[in-house]
């Protein structure tokens, strides 16, 4: 069993769990926010859960506030929100810190087994250019997250298989092929 199981978590309605709870299937974890450029991704992220739920996927959304304040709310609000405005039905988790030296004992772990992100655009230089305009301090550095909706897929055995960046769209090609690899794998 891998240690990332063994992390405490608390749901979005206040449950204590751990991943444990998804043991043996392919999980997709990503941080999500609100009030993000970003957030319309909600909408890929729950079709490529029911795409592959049955299968054995599990996407999983932490909400975090860690970049321009875009994830603000309760996890109250931040589950109103989900149900209402993108009905997610995959499970979220209670808003967490994902980067700089508080971040979760979860997010430390994922970025320690994939300190490198595979690269989708320009986003970097997007994200520069967005946090000099509105005074924002500039992006982090690798190995820290780059921003809301980076995602990280973690095989049936625990372990991280990749991890992706902000701006790759769920349903990109390169997502599915890790997540069909790893669907495939027992």
């Amino acid at each position: 069993m891998s240690t990332l199981n063994t992390i405490p978590l608390i749901t979005i309605d206040g449950a204590p769990t751990s991943l444990a709870a998804y043991a043996d299937k392919v999980l997709l974890i990503v941080n999500v926010a609100s009030k993000c450029g970003l957030t319309p991704q909600y909408t890929a992220l729950e079709a490529l859960y029911q795409q592959y739920k049955d299968r054995g996927l599990v996407v999983l959304g932490f909400p975090a506030n860690d970049f321009a304040g875009q994830e603000p709310g309760t996890n109250q609000e931040i589950a109103k929100f989900c149900s209402t405005e993108y009905p997610v039905t995959f499970p979220l988790f209670s808003k967490i810190v994902v980067t700089g030296p508080e971040k979760h004992a979860l997010y430390a772990a994922l970025i320690a087994a994939a300190p490198e992100q595979i690269p989708h655009g320009p986003w970097r230089e997007k994200l520069t250019s967005f946090s000099a305009k509105n005074g924002f301090p500039p992006p982090n550095e690798l190995p820290e997250l780059l921003w809301n909706f980076e995602k990280f897929l973690i095989g049936r055995d625990g372990n991280v298989l990749a991890r992706f960046a902000p701006d790759t769209p769920p349903d990109d090609p390169k997502i599915i092929t890790a997540i069909e690899k790893a669907l495939e794998t027992a």
